[in-house]
């Protein structure tokens, strides 16, 4: 797994075998942060990273100019290798926090630019994750929800659905939050 642009472009992330995780794949990121390029800038952006694994993604947004992340995993596991990579890459504007993502969404008390969820793909409640997200206040006016999901699921009936985009196995729904005018 490396970083696929920015400053830290070229970087080899190498997560023990332990972590459970399920990696977005480098070509699924790199197809990823493609669309993002042309809605996004990473400079004033601030992400919040769910089910944050490995940190990859956070670790891209990073490297790609974003002011600050949050990357959010339950497993000490994944929050301490994530913490340990940010240490030995020299980063700063990351902030990890381990915590449950649902309990979290309950008592949202900020906005983000950008939001990723890459949840695990057997999650129970995975189909009402994009609504539970945009519904808690975490998405601000103008920003983006961006979950990664299996083929199975479909989320293009549900309010602020924008795009779907496929990947080999990994499919990204993307969801707006409109500006109030």
């Amino acid at each position: 797994m490396r970083i696929i642009a920015g400053t830290l472009k070229g970087r080899r992330l190498n997560p023990p075998a332990n972590l459970p995780v399920r990696p977005t794949t480098d070509m699924a990121r790199e197809g990823l942060f493609n669309i993002l390029n042309n809605y996004v800038e990473f400079a004033d952006c601030s992400v919040l990273d769910l089910f944050a694994g490995t940190g990859a993604v956070s670790l891209e947004f990073l490297s790609r100019g974003a002011r600050e992340v949050t990357s959010v995993d339950i497993d000490a596991k994944c929050t301490d290798y994530i913490k340990a990579e940010v240490a030995r890459l020299g980063v700063v504007g990351m902030r990890v926090v381990r915590a449950d993502v649902f309990d979290l969404l309950k008592r949202a008390n900020r906005k983000f630019d950008l939001v990723f969820a890459d949840p695990p793909y057997a999650l129970e409640r995975l189909p009402q994750l994009p609504t539970l997200v945009m519904e808690s206040g975490l998405v601000a006016e103008g920003g983006i929800l961006v979950v990664e999901h299996p083929h199975e699921y479909s989320f293009e009936d549900l309010p602020h659905f924008w795009q779907q985009r496929a990947y080999g196995k990994v499919n990204f729904s993307f969801f707006a939050m409109e500006l109030n005018n």
